[in-house]
């Protein structure tokens, strides 16, 4: 593959991803993408568990908190999720198999505490 065919397939790809975002947006009501911002700041909270209740990749939900928050606040976002070892489920400890808290009370809207 050269250096073209790379860089075509790379702005294809963003272009589809762009497309995936603008539908999540539009699809995402004010309460949902509160939601998503809480579940994102929240460090036991795995990207994994926002793609299972709202269907977004941890890509869409930096690209959401990004657009969201104010730049100072995503930065900081960024470099707390960079450190936090609970966020990717491929970096948690094997015995954390849960989404939540055993002893977290039940939140309302929240598809995942219901089960």
């Amino acid at each position: 593959m050269n250096v073209i065919e790379m860089v075509n397939d790379i702005a294809k790809n963003l272009v589809q991803f762009s497309e995936e975002i603008k539908t999540s947006r539009e699809s995402l009501t004010t309460e949902q993408i509160d939601r998503i911002i809480e579940m994102a700041w929240e460090d036991r909270t795995p990207f994994d568990a926002i793609k299972a209740q709202f269907g977004l990749s941890e890509d869409m939900v930096k690209v959401l908190m990004k657009r969201e928050l104010k730049f100072s606040s995503y930065k900081l976002w960024r470099e707390r999720v960079e450190k936090c070892k609970t966020k990717h489920t491929a970096k948690r400890n094997n015995e954390i198999d849960r989404f939540k808290s055993t002893s977290q009370k039940q939140i309302t809207n929240n598809k995942i505490s219901k089960r």
